[in-house]
């Protein structure tokens, strides 16, 4: 059985020089950590379009290029900053999952009350016809169910959108990167 192979889609960054790729106000003592937001959100966007199976070839074009070679910074730079969003990201759907896990337990709680509730009031037959009980009644089994709103729309729909991110962001960490001299325009 032949094995999937992941696309590798490229993406190519044109800068002027090599400190446009780096966050200038990045006050860690360690060299080029931190990429500059606009390069960032250029890689992001871009890497966003694919699929998240995708695999990476990055091209950073320098107008002026420096005197050392500077592939094994960028490269450096690029894999360790898109690792640290993932790790992010991975501890973010984490506490999602808990905040979910939390919700869902006071959500089932709250609607088992409320569910008692309502069987209580209907359980007196002499006032089961009165429509203020109707009314109380219904509104409790409404409160009850939308208790159950939040823990819902995290299992159902807010952990898959970070689930992919952090694909992305992970494959990102993996790319292959290269800097070239950017020809004139």
């Amino acid at each position: 059985m032949k094995k999937h192979v992941p696309p590798v889609h490229q993406i190519e960054l044109r800068i002027d020089k090599l400190s446009e790729l780096f966050n200038s106000m990045d006050p860690t003592p360690f060299h080029h950590c931190d990429l500059d937001r606009d390069a960032q959100e250029y890689l992001e966007s871009w890497a966003m379009g694919f699929p998240h199976s995708s695999h990476f070839r990055i091209i950073v074009h320098i107008e002026q290029m420096p005197d050392a070679d500077p592939e094994p910074l960028v490269q450096e730079a690029i894999h360790n900053f898109f690792a640290y969003k993932a790790a992010i990201t991975k501890r973010q759907i984490g506490l999602l999952l808990q905040e979910g896990r939390t919700s869902l337990g006071i959500g089932l709680a709250f609607l088992l009350l409320c569910l008692l509730g309502a069987d209580l009031l209907t359980g007196n037959a002499g006032v089961a016809g009165n429509t203020f009980v109707r009314v109380l009644r219904e509104s409790l089994i409404i409160g009850g169910w939308v208790a159950m709103w939040r823990p819902l729309q995290i299992f159902l729909y807010e952990w898959w959108p970070s689930v992919r991110r952090g694909k992305i962001f992970r494959n990102l960490a993996k790319a292959q990167v290269h800097v070239t001299p950017a020809t004139p325009k």
